[in-house]
């Protein structure tokens, strides 16, 4: 669109009001003449009021002067009912009804009557209704606030951009009921726009009334207000599209075509017009993540020709973040706005405004700093953000078919009539496959470099360490294809079959700690895989002990002597002597119980049930472990006799004599306790049969061979439902716990948010190990997956609004904040999308001391960019130009003084808005709205 002739019409001039309403009734049929907006197209309001009365006195004029001509003419002239109203007068008599009943209503009885909340505004509300007139269907839309603004408040969030635009409260805009929503014919705009300044001068209101006219991308608006009767102010908008003159560029050209409003010649231009100036800019960061200049370093791309740069890596925000290994999510934090408030001052002279044009953005009153959020952070809709959550939702699905087979191998078959190339059943090629298994079983697995943040209700998920082989497997699943049933299944048996090569081949299992213990707080599988790592590493040591006592009995002659060697000592036991020689008591090195799984413990639980009692089960492993530790004991103290095992092992059964330290006095004197005392009592038969053996030369009272058999059976045998449920705990535990190694800032609310979401997670997951119907557990495991997505979404958030501002940790914690209160409305665990506010459109004031930091947000631009973006603005920040600048010039006149003094003296001091004129815009797009207020 080129640029108009004149931006801005004349000054205004405009008769009262009521002028139509001398005789009592509305004029028949106005007829106004078509105006030009490059003109002044709020006279033809005027204009077309005065038509219409001009018109209705012409009319009795003719019913007098037409005596001398024939008497039917004269009969049919007397019988013109001026009475009748036509439709013109219909329609501003409907307009005047409803603006009589919204005033006499009020905004309380409005809001009680369905007026609906402005979107984006929370004090601005608006009720509208339909008026037709003739052939064509008006809406006419009342925009009223609950309570009224302060003064001075036009650059709040809460100002609607047409209070801002011409400096009102409550405004009515009437418009047609089209696909452009504007009036493009002159006429019917005066038309439109005076038959309401007609209905609001007859209703006492002096409400402004706006007409939008022209094309609707010059969003231009006509609009009138009665201010009583002395004052009425006419207000023009319009909008330059293209091509801006280059003075309008500038604030001088600016100040100067605001003068120009009010002045009509050079010759009435006044020495200095104190001017009232407030200044609004917008600077926006640049986007850093595609822009392959900004993502290398400036000095090692100098030497590398342009063709190259773009083949370079560009390095994502994410990283260094936990979540980043698996997978990169889009920044929720594209940029920020910045935005500096230069608050009202009063210049006198267009050389001012250069000054301020090329005064630093640090001199500005006040900063106010938005982030500007990725779509995906406030669109509520489920599904469209591709984390965890969503990954873990596909899981939930897998978890539903589990039960359609009994064995794995039944989802790996391929199906009659079944499509393996849907989406649903799709696997991934078997380089996929081969790249995951690599990553598991690598010998160069390294540890995390992320500092561990345990959570202390993780403990309570059934699940596995999220560092550990079962877990990483559950983690590559998430990612495996689309995580359907076939595709795991076909991963799952791969992972086996390396676990089968591990145990043959005696290969450590990586990413197992090394424990002698088994986790009995962790899922089955990660048990199970714990007790085949400590198997294989029993295993090995047993090899290497064969090996050395081969080489041992080679060298060692048959006729040598056996001697009393001490073997397999701890250390001396305080205090105690043997009984039969003066020599002091050794602790012995003892082998730890039997280590046992949670369904081996079980397995023992159900078998004492069934036979009534455990004692007589448990005997035999009592007896060997017994055995073991006499074996240790006399292997440590060659001269020990039983009494002296009793004494150390089992205290309580034996009684002292000695009166005085009985410990340490020698020979002790004591007895036996009478159980042991008892003929043929079990424990003194096992001592005389237990040899003395240190443990490195017992024989384990594990079987590693036979548990670690029993082992790889368990995971090749594992139904398709044991395998997902602990999947599905496992993989929720530890993406959670992905994600809570992230560093935010420590934010309070986010800490707390992690800690629900791991106490929902165990309230939920619990219900897996009861082995309850699939059917009942998916609903509730899918809302847990929504939750799951809220939390993560924040944390990603709050991750990403740190690290930008790190050096500002107040303003990051406020922001967070800000972020956190409006988004938590759509935190629930609906699985139906919920509409809330679409918009985050939060500010947090910049801190005097803060400036700094936010302004190391808009780095200086590179040579690059320099010469490809043609500066045409001041007020620069770090080389940046405003995105948008808003001004507002405005003139005080004393209603006692100059052009609007009334012939009759009045007494005050009160000022009003003689012109206003509200500039928004940049250096490729200008919008202009003027009000001009005029003594009727």
């Amino acid at each position: 669109m080129g640029t108009s002739p004149s931006l801005l019409p004349p000054p205004l001039r405009l008769p009262p009001t009521d002028l139509t309403r001398k005789e009592g009734r509305l004029p028949r049929d106005p007829t106004p003449q078509p105006t030009s907006f490059s003109t002044s197209p709020a006279e033809g309001i005027a204009d077309a009021a005065m038509a219409s009365t001009s018109s209705k006195h012409t009319k009795h004029r003719r019913i007098g002067e037409d005596d001398e001509e024939g008497e039917a003419e004269e009969e049919l002239e007397r019988f013109d009912d001026f009475t009748i109203a036509s439709s013109w007068e219909r329609f501003i008599s409907e307009i005047e009804a409803v603006c009589r009943q919204w005033l006499a209503d009020g905004p309380k009885i409005l809001l009680q009557k369905g007026a609906e909340s402005v979107l984006s505004f929370e004090n601005l509300y608006m009720i509208k209704r339909e008026l037709k007139h003739g052939k064509r269907v008006y809406s006419m839309e009342y925009y009223f606030m609950k309570s009224s603004k302060g003064k001075c408040s036009y650059w709040d969030d809460d100002t609607h951009n047409t209070q801002l635009s011409f400096g009102v409260d409550d405004f009515l805009i009437i418009a047609p009921l089209s696909a452009s929503g504007v009036v493009l014919d002159d006429p019917e705009s005066t038309k439109l726009l005076s038959s309401v300044a007609i209905a609001l001068s007859n209703c006492g209101s002096n409400w402004p009334a706006f007409v939008p006219v022209h094309d609707p991308s010059r969003k231009a608006y006509i609009g009138i207000q009665n201010m009583g009767t002395v004052f009425t102010r006419r207000f023009e908008a319009d909008r330059i599209g293209s091509q801006v003159p280059i003075r309008l560029m500038h604030l001088e050209g600016l100040h100067e075509l605001f003068l120009s409003k009010f002045v009509l010649s050079s010759t009435d231009f006044p020495a200095k017009v104190k001017v009232n100036f407030s200044m609004k800019l917008t600077y926006r960061t640049p986007d850093h993540d595609y822009d392959p200049e900004e993502t290398l370093d400036s000095e090692a791309t100098e030497s590398i020709p342009e063709s190259e740069v773009a083949r370079q890596p560009r390095k994502q925000w994410d990283d260094d973040c936990p979540w980043a290994e698996w997978y990169s999510a889009e920044d929720p934090v594209k940029g920020f706005e910045l935005i500096a408030i230069w608050g009202e001052k009063m210049f006198e002279e267009s050389l001012e405004m250069a000054e301020v044009e090329n005064a630093s953005s640090f001199d500005a009153d006040s900063w106010l700093l938005h982030p500007v959020v990725s779509p995906y952070m406030v669109d509520d809709s489920i599904g469209k953000f591709v984390g965890f959550a969503s990954q873990l939702h596909l899981l939930v699905n897998a978890f539903e078919s589990s039960g359609e087979a009994q064995f794995l191998e039944d989802f790996v078959a391929d199906n009659s009539g079944q499509d393996s190339s849907k989406s649903s059943v799709a696997v991934p090629p078997p380089t996929v496959i081969d790249r995951v298994m690599k990553d598991l079983f690598s010998d160069e697995v390294g540890n995390s470099n992320y500092v561990e943040a345990e959570n202390k209700y993780g403990r309570a998920l059934k699940g596995a360490p999220s560092d550990s082989l079962f877990a990483q497997f559950c983690l590559h699943a998430l990612w495996f294809g689309n995580c359907n049933i076939r595709a795991i299944s076909v991963l799952w048996i791969d992972f086996v079959r390396e676990i089968r090569w591990c145990w043959e081949e005696s290969e450590q299992l990586p990413r197992m700690k090394n424990t002698s213990s088994i986790d009995l707080c962790a899922c089955l599988i990660y048990q199970k895989l714990q007790m085949l790592a400590i198997c294989i590493e029993r295993k090995k040591s047993l090899n290497r002990e064969k090996d050395a006592d081969h080489a041992h009995k080679e060298g060692t002659s048959n006729s040598m002597p056996p001697k009393k060697i001490r073997k397999g000592s701890a250390g001396v036991v305080p205090s105690m002597m043997l009984i039969s020689s003066f020599q002091e008591m050794h602790a012995p090195y003892t082998q730890d119980a039997p280590l046992m799984t949670e369904d081996m413990h079980e397995e023992r639980l159900h078998a004492a049930e069934a036979f009534g009692s455990a004692i007589g089960l448990s005997g035999q492993l009592e007896r060997d472990i017994l055995s073991s530790d006499m074996s240790a004991f006399k292997a440590a103290n060659p001269d020990a006799a039983f009494e002296d095992f009793i004494r150390w092992h089992s205290p309580g059964d034996w009684v002292s004599e000695n009166k005085v330290d009985g410990n340490s006095a020698w020979p002790p004197k004591g007895r036996l306790s009478q159980r042991m005392s008892e003929h043929g009592n079990m424990w003194r038969k096992i001592w005389n049969d237990a040899p003395a053996l240190p443990v490195s030369e017992q024989k384990s009272l594990l079987d590693s061979v036979r548990e670690g058999e029993k082992v790889i059976h368990y995971l090749e045998t594992l139904s398709p439902l044991q395998l997902l449920e602990q999947m599905v705990c496992t993989a929720f535990k530890s993406s959670a716990d992905i994600l809570n190694k992230t560093t935010y800032g420590g934010f309070k609310l986010m800490k707390t948010k992690m800690d629900q979401l791991y106490a929902t997670m165990a309230s939920t997951l619990k219900s897996l190990q009861g082995n309850s119907d699939t059917s009942d557990l998916a609903g509730d495991l899918k809302r847990l997956c929504q939750v799951f997505e809220h939390i993560e979404k924040l944390l990603i958030f709050a991750a990403s609004v740190h690290r930008k501002l790190i050096d500002a940790p107040r303003l990051s914690q406020s922001i967070f904040t800000d972020y956190f209160n409006y988004y938590l409305p759509k935190m629930g665990t609906s699985l139906e999308s919920i509409c809330f506010e679409k918009e985050f459109t939060v500010k947090e004031t910049v801190g005097m001391l803060e400036r700094e930091a936010v302004s190391s947000l808009f780095r200086p631009p590179t040579a690059n960019q320099s010469w490809r973006k043609v500066l045409s603005m001041g007020n620069l920040l770090n080389g940046h130009e405003p995105v948008q600048r808003e001004i507002v010039f405005s003139v005080l006149e004393k209603l006692s003084n100059g052009h609007y003094s009334s012939p009759t003296p009045l007494c005050t001091d009160e000022q009003i808005e003689t012109h206003r004129m509200y500039i928004s815009g940049t250096s490729n797009d200008l919008w202009v709205a003027l009000s001009v207020t005029s003594w009727d």
